[in-house]
This record gives structure tokens, C-alpha cells and sequence, in this order.
């Protein structure tokens, strides 16, 4: 709810001092002023029920937290009104200590509307406050009153704005570092409701270099593209790495490509599309640990997909890799069964001769194209291709190292003790 201070209460010594330098007009108006508040104050809150309709769709709290503003408007152009040169902070009291409270429940364009209605139902009543001599002085006061207070709500709003973006910034940067280390709680989810994320699912990762010294014109030129291909985006800046998380994504790979675009010189790899934000830390993970190994293939393209960089990613230590090889490549030619990865060692052992494998396995050239043809069908890899033919032998390779040797068979003697 909007806390808003009260007016502060002339002491009797500034009355005193005031009403000395008051002409007898302007003190008889002054006096009517004081008197009018309370009237002032209601016949406002009924203008505003009347007049605008989103006020009366706001909650109870939100009605009382506007209506002191009116209220405390009228007051403090009491104030105003005796003491023009009053320090600025009376004008503040028109909003309270809360601004970033004011600012949720209304746009600054509605706090505006407000206004215009204080000023309005003041200036209907000038000729019943203020004796003929002095309404155009009592009108001009308004005027110059409204004005004031108009530029205290833009600078309050901005002021809003500003603390809003910051915190903003720092909320975004402690949910992408949740998601990287894979953190799944209450509070990731409430952190990322808070910062209005809507994109249920099509989740992607995408590492890379940073610029060494990112603008935030840059940080918002990167939201900006995102926006064109995906729901919401998350921008993360660590060190020299860029990490963006997009959710709701169309078309992965024409988004992937035009983003990889803003990121700085060297690869940029982007992970395996997750079901859901917090489940986006594998993704993220395996972004990370490609973004290690695509050093080691530098024809790689850019952006490449982590998958692409599997055996890289074995041979540098990682360990989702090895897993990934062996569970969807090497057990389904396991389980396929019809001799495919004996078809398939035997091709890559030979130098991808097709004749040379149908010698070595006595069966035809075309049972091998089959037969390679089929490990294409089972795995999504085709053997035919050079870069493809790395991943199946890197998953041959991992996939026999994890697999338990066979027990040796034990020779039986023979019957002459041989």
C-alpha cells in the first residue's frame, strides 16, 4: 500500500509571519482554503469515481493509496499557496515515500489524469473561495501549482524507472546464474515470474565471446533481436562469456544463426533445445562445455550445436558427452543387432572402402551400403560423411570402453593332459 506523509503544519510563529506579509484578500482566500479542504478533498475522490473508469477497477487499497495523493494535493497547495518559495520537499509529500509503489498501481499518464481532475474541481471552486480581486491570482497559483506538481510526478516515475531497470538487471543475472548451475527451486520460479518471463517452453542456450567492454546499447540491441525470434530472452555477462537464454523459439536454427551475429569473434555454440527453463541447465551446460572443445575443429560453423562437438567434448573431459555417445548411438546399433557395428568398426577401420569391407566381412558391396545406409537410420549420423563418420567411431570407441569385457573362457584340459 502507498505510504504518504502528511502535510506538514505551519507553526504558529510562520503563521504569524506569513499573515504580516499577506494582503487582507489573499488572507481572507487563504483562510476560505483551509476551510475547504475536507469539501475540496470529497468532491475530488467522487470526480475521480466518475470521470475515470479505470479508477474504479483498482482494489480498495490501491483506491485509498490514490485518494490520499488527491487529498494530500489539495493540502499541500495550501502550503503552496501561503508560502509560493516552500522548500521542494512539500511537493514530494504529494507522493508519498513509495513512488515504486505508485508507479505499479498506475502509469505515469493516469497519475497525470489524476492531477488534471485536482486541478480541475480547485479552479470550479475559485469563485466561491476567492473574492473578485483575487481569482486570477488564486487561478495563476493553481496553474503554476499543477505544473510543479506534474514535473514531480515525471521526475518520481522516472526516478521509478530507473531503480525498476537496475533491479531488474541484477534479477536477470542471478536467474541466469541459477539456471547455469542448474539450481531448481521455489525460488528460481518466483524469480523468473517476478521478471515477467511468459515462454512455457522451446528453451535454448547459446554461449560465446562477449565484447570487452558490452555498452548497454549493445545489451539492448541483443534483446531487441532476440525478441524478433523468440517469446523471452535472458542475457547473461560473465567475464569474456555472453550467455543468452531464449524461450518460445520458432525457428532454433534462423535464430540461432542471426544472434550469433552480435557475439564476439570466436565459436558460438548453442545447446540441445530443453522442456523447460529450469531444466534448461543441461542445456546450458553442454553450450558450455562445447564452447571448451570447438577449439579443438576449427572449420566448426558458427554457430555450431553442442551435439556436433561430442567427440571434442569426450576427448576434453566431459563426461554428458561420453554418456550421450553410448546411450544414443552406440546402444541402438547394439540393440539393431544385423551386424552394424561390426559393419560399421570394419568401414571406419578400413579407410571408408566400401570394396575393402565387403572383402574383409565376405558379404557384397551393397549388404555394406545397406547396412551403413541402416546405421544412418538408427543413429541420425550417416557414416558416408567425413565429420559424421568421427562421431559414430568416437561412439564405437566409448561405447566399447564401457562396456564390460566378456569373461575369459576357461581352456578345458584334455583328455591326454594337453
Amino acid at each position: 500500500m502507498l505510504v504518504v506523509m502528511a502535510e506538514p503544519t505551519p507553526t504558529p510563529a510562520q503563521r504569524k509571519s506569513a499573515a504580516r506579509t499577506l494582503s487582507p484578500e489573499k488572507a481572507e482566500t487563504l483562510k476560505k482554503l483551509r476551510s475547504s479542504v475536507g469539501q475540496l478533498s470529497t468532491t475530488t475522490l467522487r470526480r475521480l469515481e466518475s470521470s475515470l473508469p479505470w479508477y474504479s477497477r483498482l482494489n480498495s487499497d490501491e483506491r485509498s493509496a490514490l485518494g490520499m495523493v488527491a487529498q494530500n494535493g489539495i493540502a499541500a497547495f495550501v502550503t503552496w499557496f501561503e508560502r509560493p518559495s516552500s522548500p521542494s520537499w512539500i511537493l514530494s509529500d504529494v507522493f508519498g515515500t513509495a513512488p515504486t509503489e505508485l508507479t505499479r498501481s498506475i502509469s505515469l499518464q493516469k497519475a497525470l489524469q489524476l492531477i488534471r481532475i485536482v486541478v480541475e474541481v480547485v479552479e470550479e471552486q475559485v469563485p466561491i473561495i476567492a473574492p473578485e480581486a483575487d481569482q486570477a491570482a488564486l487561478r495563476e497559483a493553481v496553474l503554476r501549482y499543477s505544473r510543479e506538481v506534474a514535473f514531480a510526478a515525471a521526475d518520481v516515475y522516472a526516478r521509478a524507472a530507473e531503480t525498476r531497470g537496475s533491479w531488474d538487471t541484477r534479477l536477470e543475472a542471478l536467474i541466469v546464474d541459477a539456471i547455469l548451475r542448474g539450481e531448481n527451486t521455489d525460488a528460481l520460479r518466483s524469480r523468473i515470474a517476478a521478471l515477467g518471463w511468459k515462454a512455457q517452453e522451446r528453451f535454448t542456450v547459446m554461449v560465446g565471446n562477449s565484447p570487452s567492454e558490452p555498452s548497454a546499447s549493445y545489451v539492448s540491441e541483443l534483446r531487441r533481436t532476440a525478441g524478433r525470434f523468440a517469446e523471452d530472452a535472458l542475457v547473461g555477462i560473465q567475464g569474456d562469456r555472453l550467455i543468452l537464454i531464449l524461450g518460445g523459439v520458432q525457428d532454433r536454427e534462423t535464430a540461432c544463426q542471426k544472434l550469433s551475429e552480435l557475439f564476439a569473434p570466436g565459436p558460438v555454440v548453442y545447446g540441445a533445445e530443453a522442456a523447460s527453463l529450469p531444466e534448461a541447465s543441461s542445456s546450458a551446460q553442454s553450450a558450455f562445455a562445447g564452447l571448451t572443445a570447438a577449439r579443438a575443429w576449427p572449420s566448426a560453423p558458427r554457430p555450431v550445436a553442442a551435439d556436433d562437438l561430442l567427440p571434442e567434448r569426450v576427448i576434453s573431459g566431459d563426461d554428458a558427452a561420453r554418456r550421450s555417445l553410448v546411450k544414443n548411438i552406440y546402444r541402438p546399433l547394439l540393440a539393431a543387432s544385423n551386424g552394424l557395428v561390426e559393419t560399421l568398426g570394419t568401414y571406419l577401420e578400413l579407410g571408408h572402402s566400401l570394396e575393402a569391407t565387403a572383402r574383409e566381412l565376405f558379404v557384397h558391396a551393397n549388404t555394406v551400403r545397406y547396412r551403413l545406409k541402416r546405421v544412418c537410420d538408427v543413429t541420425g549420423w550417416d557414416p558416408l560423411i567425413p565429420r559424421e563418420a568421427f562421431v559414430l567411431q568416437a561412439a564405437l570407441v566409448v561405447g566399447r570402453l564401457s562396456t564390460p569385457p566378456k569373461p575369459a573362457v576357461e581352456r578345458q584340459p584334455s583328455r591326454n593332459g594337453g
